[in-house]
C-alpha cells in the first residue's frame, strides 16, 4: 500500500497537492488538501476493469470555480439554515446567505474553499491522509474556534473510512459530511437513473419550497421514498409525488437512519456489477440524484447535465438547530466531536 503525492495547483501562495492512497488491488482514491476534495476513486466492474466512480474535474480552477460541491467536506454546517441565522446560549448568530434567504453548506468560505494541513500514514494493511483545519472565531458567522480534523483511510479489504473530529472553544454548531457524487457505472458512461438504492430507513423529512425541513417525518411507506428494497433512482425522478417534484423531478431528502453500522446504505448499478455499502454512526443520510446540475461545462470530459451522480451524505439532520424534536447539532465548548463512515466498494453477486 502506499501514498503518491504531487501538486495540483496554487492559491494564495499555497500550494494544493494531491494525494493517491493506493491499496495492494488496484483500488485507489485521489484527494486533495483544498476543501478536502475527493477527486477519484477507482474501483473494478464485475469484468476487473478499474474505473474511476465519482464527479470531478481534470484542473483546480475548476473546483475553484464550481458550484457542485463535487467530493468535498463541507461545514461548519452541512445543509441548510433557515434565515441564515441561530440562537444559541440566549445570542444570535448571523451566517452568510448564500442561498436566497438561507445558509447552505457552511456558507462563502465553509470547509469546502480552505487549504487544510496535511499528513500522510503508511502501513502494511492501511494507509491515510489526515487534514486539520483551524476554523477561527467568527468565520462565516460562526461563534468559537474549532480544531476540525478530517482522515481518509484506505484498506485492503477495498474500504474508505472517513473519520470527523471537532474540539471548540464555545459553544458552536458543528455537523460535517462528505459531499461525493457517485457513479458506479465507471467513468461516467451513464448516468445513475438505472442505480438502485436501499436504506434502512421508514421516515423522510418533508421539505419546503426553499427545501428546507417543515419539521415533519412522514413515513415512507406506499411512497417513492420507500428505501427499504432495492428501488431505482428513475423511481423519484418520473414520480408525480408533490416532494419528488419539489425537489426538481428526484430526490434532494433527508432520511432518518433505523440502524448504525449495519449496511445501512446500499447503491447498485446491475451494469457494472458495483456495489457500494455505506455505513455510519450518524442519525441521517441526505441523498440527492443531482437534480440541479446545469448542462453547460464537462465533467471528466462528459457533458454536464442531471442525474450524472449521487450524493448520500451521512449527516445529522439539516436545520436542526430550529427543530428541537431532531438530534442536535450543538457543540459545548470543549466537548469532543466525532463521526465516522464506511464505503466498502464490491461486486453484486451473480
Amino acid at each position: 500500500m502506499k501514498v503518491i503525492q504531487e501538486k495540483f495547483g496554487q492559491i494564495n501562495n499555497q500550494t494544493v497537492n494531491l494525494f493517491t492512497l493506493v491499496n495492494d488491488h488496484g483500488m485507489e482514491l485521489t484527494c486533495i488538501n483544498y476543501g478536502c476534495i475527493i477527486t477519484k476513486i477507482m474501483t473494478p466492474d464485475k469484468e476487473g476493469n478499474y474505473e474511476n466512480i465519482v464527479l470531478g474535474y481534470d484542473r483546480f480552477e475548476e473546483y475553484q470555480n464550481g458550484s457542485y460541491f463535487f467530493g468535498t467536506v463541507v461545514g461548519r454546517v452541512a445543509g441548510r439554515i433557515k434565515g441564515g441565522s441561530f440562537d444559541l446560549d440566549g445570542k444570535t448568530y448571523t451566517l452568510a446567505k448564500n442561498e436566497n434567504n438561507n445558509h447552505l453548506h457552511g456558507g462563502n468560505k465553509g470547509f469546502d474553499k480552505v487549504i487544510w494541513d496535511a499528513s500522510v500514514t503508511e502501513n502494511d494493511e492501511e494507509v491515510s491522509v489526515q487534514f486539520s483545519y483551524l476554523s477561527p472565531d467568527g468565520e462565516e458567522g460562526y461563534p468559537g474556534n474549532v480544531n476540525v480534523k478530517v482522515t481518509y483511510t484506505v484498506n485492503n479489504n477495498n474500504e474508505l473510512t472517513i473519520q470527523y473530529s471537532g474540539l471548540s472553544d464555545e459553544s458552536t454548531l458543528l455537523n460535517m459530511t462528505n459531499h461525493t457524487y457517485f457513479n458506479l457505472s465507471g467513468n461516467i458512461k451513464r448516468d445513475i437513473l438505472n442505480h438502485s438504492l436501499s436504506i434502512k430507513s421508514d421516515k423522510f423529512l418533508e421539505l419546503n419550497d426553499e427545501l428546507l425541513p417543515t419539521g415533519k417525518l412522514l413515513d415512507v411507506e406506499g411512497t417513492p421514498f420507500n428505501f427499504t428494497s432495492d428501488r431505482l433512482i428513475q423511481s423519484g425522478v418520473d414520480s408525480n409525488h408533490p416532494q419528488n417534484q419539489l425537489a426538481g423531478h428526484g430526490y434532494d431528502h433527508p432520511f432518518l437512519l433505523t440502524s448504525n453500522h449495519d449496511q445501512e446504505i446500499i447503491l447498485k448499478d446491475s451494469e457494472s456489477g458495483r456495489t457500494l455499502t455505506i455505513e455510519t454512526d450518524e442519525p441521517g443520510v441526505v441523498v440527492y440524484s443531482g437534480n440541479q446540475m446545469k448542462s453547460e461545462g464537462e465533467i471528466y470530459g462528459v457533458p454536464s447535465r442531471k442525474y450524472l451522480g449521487i450524493c448520500l451524505e451521512t449527516q445529522g439532520l439539516p436545520d436542526a438547530i430550529h427543530h428541537p424534536n431532531f438530534p442536535s447539532w450543538v457543540l459545548e465548548k470543549d466537548q469532543v466531536y466525532t463521526s465516522e463512515t464506511k464505503y466498502k466498494f464490491g461486486l453484486k453477486a451473480n
